[in-house]
Parts: C-alpha cells; sequence; structure tokens
C-alpha cells in the first residue's frame, strides 16, 4: 500500500503513522500499540523500551511464525482458542494478522464450534474481563458503564448479547459476553471493522441455567432470568443510552431467545441502524445458498417450494428472508408468497391450530388440508415435493436416509442445507446427503465439512464436490462495514435484498457445479467489499447514508471501501504529548468521568516518560 490515495484524508484511512501518548510499560501493556519483539530501534529510544525488550529486532512475518508454532503445542481445540485470547491481550494486530494468516484452519477455533465451548467454560477459563457487562439489577447505571467506553465519535460498532440462546447451546448467561467478543473479531478479520471502535456488550439478565446457578464459579447475576416489563425496561435503557453515547454507532443483537429476537428488532428497526444475525443473518447467507443452488440446478426463485424444519429464530429468519425475495420476484404479497414455504418444529407442521410466536404465524397452514393434527417432516415431504430443505432444528439425525430419498424422488438438484451448530447438532452429514442422492443433492451446512469423494461422476467415476460452510460471516460483516462507512440511520429491506445479492454473484458454484455454493472464508474480505459496496449504494438511493461525498463509481466505491478497512500492520508509532491527546492515543479504554481524573491520568503518563 503506497503512503497517499485519493482517500487517504478520510478519518478512518488507514495509512500513515498511530499517535502514541505512552511509553515504557504503559505502551508494552496496551493490546493496540504492543509490537513486541517487532518494535524498530528508533520506536525502542523514541518511547523508552530499549531495556525492555530483547536486543534483536524482527519482523511480523517471524513473530506470526513464532506464535503459530506455539499455537500448534496447544493440545485441543479450547487450550488453543484461550491461547488466541491471551495473545489478543497481548498484541492486537499479532493475533488478527496469525488469524489472518491460517484463517481456514483457525476459524473454527475462534468461533463455532470451539467459541460455544469457550463459552459454556467462561467462568471456569476466565482470567481478565474484556467488554461491558450491564446488570439488570442496575438499569439505572447503564449509561454511566456505557460511558466509560469514549466519547460519541469513538464506538462504531456494538454487539450485545442476553445469552438466552448461544450457539445452540442455550443460556449461558454473563458468558455471552463472548458470543459478543467473537462477533467483532469476526468483522475485523472479515470487513476490516476499527477493533479499537468496537464495543461487546452482555446484558446480564440472569440465568434459567440450572448449572450456572449450581456453580458457585460462575461470575454472572445467580438468579431466575428476567422477563417481562423490566426486562424490556432493560433493553430500552441500553439502546437509549447507546444511542445518546455513540449516535454514529451500529447495534448487531446476537443470540437472543425466540420469544425476545425478532419482537426487539421489530420495535427498534424502523428508529435506529440496527441488525440481528441470528434473523437477518442467517436468513440472507442461506438466500444466498438457495439462490446460487438454484442457478446451478437451472431453477428459479418463483418456483422455491420450501421446508425449513425448526422454527426457532434462525428458521422463521431464513424463512423470512426467502418469503420477501419471492415476493419480489413474483410481484406478490408477502402472505401470497409464504404458501410457498412450509415451518416443522417438534410438534410437527405448524398451522394455524397450533400455539405460535408473532414470527411463525404468517406461515402456518390450515389443519384441515393435512390428513393427520401434527404432520412430521416426511409426511410434508411426501405432499409438498420441496425443492429445498433447510434444517435449523438442532436435532442430529432428523434428515434420515427415507426422508432424503423422498425428497431427492421429485426434484433432480435438492437443495439441503442442514445448519444446526456445533457439528454434532447437525440433521445430517453432507457425505451421507450426497450418497443418498447420488451427488444430485446441492449441499450447504452450518459447519464445516471436508469435500466428499464418491462415483458420482460420468461412468460412475470418482467425483470430489466441496461443501460450502453456510455461515453468516460471509455476509453479516459487509452489511455491517456498509452501515459504518455510510453513517446509515436504517438498515433497509433493499439494503439487505443488495447484500444477499453481492454474496451470490461471487458463488464459486457459478462457475462451477462442483464447487461450494458460496464462497469460502479465505475470499471473505473481498467478499465484504462487494457486500458493504451493495449495502452502501442502497443506502444512498433510499435516503439513509448521512456520510458525505461517497463515491458513484464501483471502482472508486471500492477503493473508498478498502481505504478504510483496518489491517494487521504495523503502522509506525508517532509521539504526542498526552495534553490534548485523543483518548486513543492515551491508551484509555474507557473515559473518566471528571476533569481531576484526567489530570491525575495524565499525571500517571507523564511518570511513564
Amino acid at each position: 500500500m503506497s503512503s497517499t490515495s485519493k482517500f487517504s484524508h478520510l478519518p478512518l484511512s488507514t495509512r500513515g503513522p498511530i499517535e502514541c501518548a505512552v511509553s515504557e510499560t504503559v505502551l508494552l501493556n496496551t493490546p493496540y500499540f504492543n509490537r513486541g519483539s517487532a518494535h524498530t530501534a528508533e520506536e525502542r529510544k523514541e518511547f523508552n523500551l530499549t531495556g525492555l525488550l530483547p536486543h534483536s529486532v524482527q519482523t511480523l512475518d517471524q513473530q506470526v511464525k513464532r506464535a503459530y508454532q506455539q499455537y500448534s503445542t496447544r493440545p485441543d481445540d479450547l487450550a488453543k482458542n484461550t491461547f488466541l485470547t491471551s495473545l489478543k491481550e497481548q498484541n492486537a494486530v499479532l493475533y488478527f494478522r496469525l488469524l489472518q494468516d491460517h484463517l481456514s484452519e483457525m476459524f473454527s477455533i475462534v468461533y463455532t464450534p470451539t467459541e460455544g465451548d469457550a463459552i459454556q467454560n467462561f467462568s471456569r477459563l476466565f482470567r481478565r474481563p474484556e467488554g461491558c457487562f450491564l446488570n439488570i439489577d442496575n438499569i439505572d447505571r447503564v449509561s454511566h458503564d456505557l460511558a466509560q467506553w469514549g466519547r460519541p465519535e469513538d464506538i462504531d460498532y456494538i454487539v450485545v448479547s442476553d445469552g438466552e440462546e448461544i450457539l445452540g447451546i442455550g443460556d449461558q448467561g454473563a458468558g455471552s459476553i463472548l458470543i459478543s467478543v467473537a462477533k467483532l473479531v469476526l468483522t475485523t478479520l472479515c470487513a476490516g471493522i476499527h477493533p479499537n471502535r468496537t464495543l461487546p456488550v452482555v446484558l446480564d439478565c440472569g440465568t434459567d441455567n440450572e448449572k450456572l446457578l449450581n456453580d458457585e464459579l460462575y461470575l454472572g447475576l445467580r438468579k431466575k432470568r428476567a422477563r417481562g416489563e423490566k426486562y424490556d425496561e432493560f433493553v430500552d435503557e441500553f439502546v437509549q443510552s447507546a444511542r445518546k453515547l455513540f449516535p454514529k454507532a451500529y447495534i448487531h443483537f446476537e443470540d437472543f431467545g425466540l420469544k425476545n429476537a425478532r419482537r426487539i428488532l421489530d420495535h427498534y428497526r424502523p428508529k435506529i441502524p440496527c441488525f440481528n444475525d441470528d434473523v437477518q443473518g442467517t436468513g440472507c447467507v442461506t438466500l444466498a445458498a438457495i439462490m446460487a443452488g438454484l442457478h446451478v440446478s437451472k431453477q428459479e426463485l418463483k418456483d422455491v417450494k420450501l421446508v425449513v424444519f425448526g422454527a426457532g429464530t434462525a428458521g422463521v429468519g431464513i424463512a423470512d428472508q426467502v418469503r420477501d425475495a419471492i415476493a419480489a420476484e413474483k410481484g406478490i404479497s408477502k402472505d401470497e408468497a409464504a404458501k410457498q414455504i412450509w415451518l416443522i418444529d417438534k410438534p410437527g407442521l405448524l398451522t394455524t391450530s397450533s400455539d405460535l410466536d408473532a414470527g411463525q404465524k404468517p406461515f402456518a397452514k390450515d389443519p384441515s388440508d393435512w390428513p393427520s393434527s401434527s404432520p412430521s417432516l416426511l409426511e410434508v415431504i411426501k405432499q409438498v415435493h420441496p425443492n429445498v430443505l433447510i434444517g435449523t432444528s438442532t436435532v442430529p439425525g432428523s434428515f434420515t436416509e427415507e426422508i432424503i430419498k423422498e425428497m431427492s424422488s421429485h426434484t433432480p438438484r435438492p437443495v439441503i442445507l442442514p445448519l444446526s451448530n456445533p457439528t454434532r447438532l447437525h440433521e445430517a452429514v453432507p457425505k451421507d446427503i450426497l450418497t443418498w442422492t447420488s451427488g444430485r443433492a446441492l449441499v450447504a451446512t452450518g459447519s464445516p465439512f471436508d469435500p466428499v469423494t464418491g462415483p458420482w461422476g460420468a461412468q460412475n467415476k470418482d467425483m470430489t464436490i466441496e461443501v460450502a460452510e453456510c455461515n453468516n460471516s460471509v455476509v453479516f460483516p459487509g452489511i455491517g462495514l456498509g452501515c459504518v462507512l455510510s453513517r446509515a440511520s436504517l438498515l433497509t429491506d433493499k439494503m439487505l435484498v443488495s447484500a444477499v445479492r453481492g454474496v451470490a454473484d461471487l458463488s464459486p458454484a457459478l462457475r462451477d457445479p462442483t464447487a461450494p455454493l458460496l464462497p469460502g472464508v479465505g475470499a471473505v474480505r473481498d467478499v465484504s467489499v462487494r457486500v458493504a459496496r451493495e449495502v452502501i449504494r442502497s443506502a444512498v438511493g433510499e435516503g439513509v447514508a448521512t456520510e458525505r461525498d461517497i463515491p458513484a463509481g464501483d471502482d472508486e466505491l471500492e477503493d473508498w471501501i478498502r481505504e478504510q478497512m483496518w489491517e494487521p500492520v504495523y503502522r509506525p508509532l508517532k509521539r504526542v504529548e498526552p495534553a490534548g491527546a485523543s483518548r486513543q492515543a492515551k491508551a484509555e479504554l474507557k473515559v473518566v468521568g471528571s476533569l481531576e481524573d484526567v489530570k491525575s491520568k495524565q499525571e500517571r503518563v507523564k511518570l511513564s516518560k
């Protein structure tokens, strides 16, 4: 990257030196500034580090090599996850560069499924707090506690969870701070969101997890999960405080329970730029996979017959996105489009006689159309003859050989997406699905699987089929990047459709039918640029982009986006005086509340010179 560009003047430009007002051990203990053995000879003199580091100056590449060797010695995935967390607390650039260089290998360590294990063991592995912990018994302190994290211009992206439905493992209480942390790691890795401008939050409402309540080491609020009016008041106090304190920040809701996720999103979506990954992200990335699969099978979206097994937050979110896309494609109402989608949950097909949540009701079927009161998945497939089957049930093995063969007998290239996480909860594994369909199924999964080889090619010769991971990280970081850079006042339906189109257009299967339906993690930053480009263009078209001077042309807009994407490289440190320096330059992770506190902290910085 050259030292200047047409857009190097932008506030989020990643060129040029970084201002630093601290030195000695304060600098080395600040992950954003610390380079460890990579500090240059000049920096060691300028910031008084010469006696604090070994003599040899190393490159970032050498540090990555050493860190990878250390990582490789860890005995299991959870230990590797813990190692990476420790590295992140020491050197942010090295942490993200290590992940970037080994993303395919480490993705499942920093996210699903290993992050789920880390969350379950949060209180036992706890060493150092990260993120903002808000407590429902201290609602009056929400604004105060959030205010410690910066000034209005300091935060771009907030991820918040109440921990009720985490990664298929249920209620994890205060440990859900780690899902907020993990999602923000992905926004940086996949879309270049500046890591020092993000805020992970947990809304600790208590927990209904008896194992946690009975664990003497549990760090969260030790009481049953609060619901009703008090819960709503807590969520609203968070949202209103966050918007007042950080008016440009984009709010990402994560892993809220079924009864709360959709209604919270529906309540705030018309008012603020917000997103729920379980509802919208899962729906967007799944729709992109469906669109790619339909292209390969020479079918059209208007002809979709979709069965979703698992009518929770993710399943209904997918149904919503597909319904809306069908309605737009055919020029019909959403209610009419919903007739092409069948939702099945534990009791069976959802009908108008079922006890339904608001999000499920648009897809309920007339019970008089069915011979049994609660039709099973197999019964629905026999009657409906779907061409797309999606699993979000967390019921392992529920896509049986009989079910898959029944489906494939009515459509030549069925699109089958077992999406439940983690791997042990998948409805079926790709090898079985492909074997039962003689290689005809178009498969994507919710967790990574190895390519599958079988005698499905011409003259029954072995053919290897790559299986796409239908992971939200393909889409949600780019959506967030587009909203952050355009300073969108809202995230609209058209912006989401544009994001889906951006992902689907880059499907490897469009060029090779044996290739994955979705781009892999190795290409995710390029995908995020395309998604952000489409989101920004849509935001401008709808009049919700508040950033000025956004370029209009594709190439120029992509250059504008890339200029503002954070990269894990060591930029030179520029010495500045503490007086008048930014919060970032003074290594302050939070803002102090009074002038006396500011003076006190500045004096401590001076003593470190």
